[in-house]
């Protein structure tokens, strides 16, 4: 993961500005503490600050065509590269071992349309010097993250995070994932245009063999690496599937021969925490050589000003599961490893949060997806890249494949519906594809493990902790007088307007604050789905357990250890969810 700084159409052209881009390029070099690059040709700027994770020894930024009139910046991955240039109408001369660098070239030979045929994670700027002609574009997701500003003096900036913006551009905005903007046509255009982007309700049948074998493509692919890697693994079924196909498949890759065929795994979590005992068992169980790092609250707390800059949102739910992924983040990069494969983006391509226990309709349910990967760049995906950038790691996320996501949400809605009475819990559809019993991926229980949300899983005093702390730093008053201060996206809870606070400090502009998204939510749900269940419009809480009566793990923790008889309720639970695991190999059955 890089950051990129492109500035275009500036009206000086002095050492000053030159300076000034300098100064910028800097507060991006956390994402890319290898090396640095600049480019300057007339009203023009492409700054680059490197991670180096293929061909660390040449494939320094900017990257060029043969001719070097063709200049591109890229933050990002581009995973079918050596097939592109197989196929090219005619052979280049590379500069390069970069992945990235047959962006220049393919412009040269078909123009714009090369995002058509890019299969990866990216964001880049391009200048074409033949005719002073420039795009920017970003991957269909939005997995890495661009600003785009406008200068009072007429220029028009891009930038990986928006603390390079903030100074500089008199208005800034998200660059929409999916999109293109290109100076020869004025603005942007969306490229990416997939049948689910429309929402319309999919019918192809169910088909685990075929599902399986496009998420195991998607994480072999994701396995193209020069530098030490692992994976994040919680012990959800999320995490453990993608540690289990990279761990089945490492010893295949070329990454094998230079750091060895066992994989690396890293979980993170308060003490005691049901992600830190889940993640070890699936470790022992598929081989991995295992890390666990612990924090405790008051660390967490200590560390919400940098989490803040570094993450540039005041959203409370992905505050609280940033803080312990960028805490453990510092943790991975100090032992050498420069690049992860994390889990995000299954639950909002299968309707896995707690919440879609609840819907009502197989078209609500797909239309709430739909909904959920359009806004992944707005949350879990801006989490997992600057959690991770913030120390120079990279996060790789194989859910969010681009073939594997449309033949996941080409299938019929009805396969992910919750359907407790026929033993269908959430993200039944992942499970029971993996459940082979010749060489199986992993254990039952784990393979059917229920929903745990990042902040919950790694400790559920670590919500209580963070609300406590906001009780004692945000009077009544204050919130009283909520909507006069940040009339914007009004704080409903004492906890989001803490963050608030921290967040405007760093970042005042009235353009940083709109890049937030706003509006209701429990248990991570659009504002859309809150209609389903009446009583969450009184409990408007974005952690797991605000899904009431579906979560027992949570149930559980708020119960007391003991009782008159010697056997509390907690125990009781537990000795009745493990009787439902041990259930698990005739069948299926559901855990709320």
């Amino acid at each position: 993961m890089c950051g990129v700084i492109a500035m275009l159409f500036c009206s000086d052209t002095s050492l000053g500005k030159r300076a000034r881009i300098l100064e910028l390029r800097r507060r991006l070099r956390h994402r890319g503490p290898d090396w640095s690059g600049l480019f300057h040709h007339d009203n023009f700027y492409l700054a680059h600050e490197r991670l180096a994770i293929v061909d660390p020894a040449s494939g320094d930024q900017p990257l060029y065509n043969e001719d070097k009139d063709i200049v591109v910046a890229v933050n990002g991955e581009i995973y079918n590269h050596e097939s592109l240039k197989a196929s090219m109408k005619r052979p280049h001369k590379y500069h390069t071992q970069s992945d990235c660098e047959v962006i220049a070239h393919l412009y040269e030979d078909i123009g714009e349309e090369v995002v058509q045929l890019l299969d990866g994670m990216f964001s880049f700027v391009l200048l074409d010097t033949r005719d002073n002609s420039f795009i920017a574009a970003r991957d269909p997701i939005g997995i890495t993250p661009l600003y785009l500003g406008w200068g009072i003096d007429g220029s028009v900036w891009f930038a990986s995070e928006m603390k390079a913006l903030k100074d500089d551009c008199e208005r800034f905005e998200i660059f929409p994932p999916g999109h293109i903007y290109s100076s020869k046509a004025g603005g942007l255009r969306r490229w990416y245009n997939p049948p689910w982007f429309s929402e319309a309700i999919p019918s192809a049948p169910y088909d685990g063999k075929v599902l399986r074998e496009a998420f195991e493509k998607a994480v072999i692919k994701r396995l193209m690496t020069d530098v030490p890697f692992g994976v994040l693994l919680s012990g959800g079924l999320d995490s453990s599937l993608v540690a289990a196909v990279a761990s089945r498949h490492l010893s295949d890759t070329k990454a094998a021969k230079q750091w060895g065929s066992q994989l690396h795994s890293f979980c993170v979590g308060l003490k005691g925490s049901p992600d830190l005992k889940a993640a070890r068992e699936v470790a022992d169980y598929i081989g991995t050589l295992h890390y666990e790092f612990t924090f405790d609250v008051q660390e967490g707390l200590d560390s919400l000003c940098d989490v803040i800059y570094h993450i540039e949102t005041y959203d409370v739910t992905t505050i609280r599961a940033s803080t312990p992924m960028f805490l453990m983040a510092r943790k991975i990069k100090a032992l050498g490893v420069k690049m992860v494969l994390s889990g995000e983006g299954s639950d909002e391509i299968f309707g896995g949060y707690l919440y879609f226990h609840k819907a009502p309709n197989k078209e609500e349910l797909h239309q709430e997806t739909c909904r959920k990967i359009k806004a992944l760049h707005l949350y879990d995906c801006l989490r997992a890249n600057k959690a991770t950038s913030a120390w120079g790691l990279e996060a790789r996320v194989p859910f969010l494949d681009k073939d594997f996501i449309n033949v996941a949400m080409n299938i019929d809605p009805a396969e992910k519906m919750v359907r407790p009475k026929d033993g269908r819990i959430e993200k039944w559809i992942l499970r029971k594809a993996f459940d082979v019993e010749e060489n199986p991926y992993l254990p039952k229980h784990i393979l059917y493990r229920q929903k745990e949300q990042f902040s919950d899983g790694v400790g559920y005093s670590w919500i209580d902790g963070l609300k406590a702390h906001a009780e004692k730093h945000v009077s009544d008053q204050m919130m009283k007088n909520a909507k006069y201060v940040y009339p914007y996206n009004i704080p409903s809870t004492k906890e989001a307007y803490y963050y608030r606070m921290l967040f405007e400090k760093c970042f005042p502009q009235e353009s940083a604050r709109l890049t937030v998204p706003g509006g209701p939510s429990v248990a991570c749900s659009t504002a859309a789905a809150i209609a389903w269940d009446e009583a969450w419009s009184k409990n408007p809480d974005p952690s797991g357990r605000a899904a009431s009566g579906v979560h027992l793990a949570a149930y559980e923790s708020s119960l007391p250890e003991s009782t008159a008889n010697g056997i509390s309720q907690r125990e009781e639970i537990s000795t009745e969810r493990h009787k439902v695991i041990k259930a698990i190999p005739d069948g299926v059955q559901v855990m709320s």
